[in-house]
């Protein structure tokens, strides 16, 4: 059958409502025939706009091109030049506002699915147990990284690579940092997609120790002065919640949203064979409109909830990924946009009983460029709940900070660090990934961990 160029090939999913009910991933992704008639609409271009898109410069032409001959080992092979975590971008990285916005295609008709076709080639490389290319020989300098998200991860698969023996330090008992703990499995499959990532970055060489709390298990000068780790990358994240200081936030049934997709996750809240601490909730306000909103609003709903997300402008201007909004849409996730909380109401046992709101217009832009919500008089009302979820950001915790001596951090406490190469105020340490910037996404901490990487094997090759 002739493929039309202008329209993309369409991808397979769960039913809304059966998928509502389970934590199986929604998306079923492309087979191989559909992955050969959606990449036949790439272009080729020589002088390739996409590429400038990603934040990791994958040569998508490159791998295109190889999809398009059937050549699917040679595609991975193509995007493993530039990313070690290709079968999780292509499930989470936002495409359609980076390496997809670009694409020439896109101008008359839909843009090449970019992020379909990579996760198809990962998940290729996956089943086939294809292996990532290993340094020739080792370089005798040892490197350490802290965190194993994916700033950390893509940092250590860069280095090892290029032959540093490296060793990855992870506070928690599971690999990942927010692959794991943070985005739930109808998103992202752990055990079919991020532990077999993170074999891969095994396979290079890295190696890796859990339970290690940098700052309380050993500290950053103690790994370069004890254990003569000659450089040391912090990608340890932004884990501690933001809230917004109403009263009633001190309840039980509040959550900031990582507290509530971390035991989803890692405590396996979702799996009724395992008890849980976790207060799952039966009407479940979500506070804020980003993609971590969106994921806790949906793990919220596939634990038998009513849920409402409240959020304070449009849906314009709503920060979670087009995909994730229309797909909480479709499973039933009720959207109070415009609507600001003002208190939660506590009943005598100290539980949640409900949250006040008041409605909102919005007015003039602020600083950030987007029209300031500005509260409406005498539109106050109450929605009744008994889970309410902050969902507002996060930052870094100061743990690492505070215990390294000579490592500037800003006012957010954000490490200070430079975008071009992750080299910090303290000889040695470079960092990236929320660690530097607050919360972000996937893509751009493995970015910062590519450039983290260049910067070490930069310093310790003048050494």
């Amino acid at each position: 059958m002739a493929v039309d160029v202008l329209k993309r090939i369409p991808v397979r999913e769960q039913d809304p409502k059966v998928r509502a009910t389970n934590f199986e991933e929604v998306c079923y992704g492309y087979n191989k025939e559909e992955a050969m008639d959606e990449a036949s609409r790439c272009l080729g271009c020589k002088n390739a706009k996409c590429i400038q898109g990603c934040p990791v410069n994958i040569n998508i032409p490159g791998f295109i091109a190889q999809i398009k001959e059937g050549k699917m080992e040679e595609a991975y092979k193509v995007i493993g030049e530039s990313s070690a975590l290709p079968a999780i971008c292509g499930r989470v990285c936002p495409q359609e506002s980076q390496c997809e916005s670009k694409c020439i295609r896109g101008i008359k008709g839909e843009a090449v699915s970019i992020g379909k076709l990579e996760r198809f080639v990962a998940d290729y490389a996956l089943e086939n147990d294809i292996k990532p290319a290993k340094a020739e020989s080792m370089n005798g300098h040892k490197v350490a990284v802290i965190g194993s998200g994916p700033s950390g991860l893509t940092c250590a698969g860069d280095l090892a690579k290029l032959g540093y023996d490296v060793t990855v330090f992870e506070a928690l008992h599971e690999l990942g940092g927010v692959l794991v703990y943070g985005i739930p499995e109808f998103r992202l499959p752990k055990q079919k997609v991020v532990k077999k990532e993170i074999e891969k970055v095994k396979e290079l060489g890295v190696k890796f120790e859990t339970n290690v709390v940098i700052g309380k298990s050993t500290t950053i000068d103690q790994l370069i002065e004890d254990e003569k780790f000659e450089a040391v990358f912090i990608g340890s994240g932004a884990g501690l919640p933001m809230f917004m200081g109403i009263p009633g936030e001190t309840a039980n049934g509040v959550f900031s949203a990582n507290e509530y997709l971390t035991r989803s996750n890692l405590m396996k809240a979702f799996d009724d064979s395992y008890d849980t601490p976790i207060a799952a909730g039966k009407k479940v306000c979500v506070v804020g409109g980003g993609n971590v909103a969106m994921d806790a609003a949906r793990t919220a709903l596939r634990l038998g909830a009513e849920v409402h997300i409240v959020y304070r402008r449009s849906e314009a201007e709503l920060p979670a990924r087009a995909e994730e909004v229309h797909h909480a849409k479709e499973e039933g996730i009720i959207f109070d946009l415009l609507t600001n909380p003002k208190e939660i109401t506590v009943d005598e046992n100290g539980w949640v009983k409900g949250m006040k709101v008041v409605k909102m217009e919005l007015g003039e832009p602020d600083a950030s460029g987007r029209r300031r919500p500005v509260e409406i008089d005498g539109s106050e009302y109450e929605i009744a709940c008994d889970t309410v979820i902050m969902s507002l950001g996060t930052s870094p915790n100061p743990l690492i900070s505070s215990t390294t001596k000579g490592l500037e951090t800003n006012r957010r406490k954000c490490i200070v660090a430079s975008e071009e190469n992750g080299q910090t105020s303290k000889a040695a340490v470079f960092a990236g990934g929320d660690a530097v910037t607050g919360a972000a996404t996937v893509i751009l901490a493995m970015g910062a961990g590519k450039a983290g990487a260049k910067g070490i094997h930069e310093y310790l090759s003048q050494k």
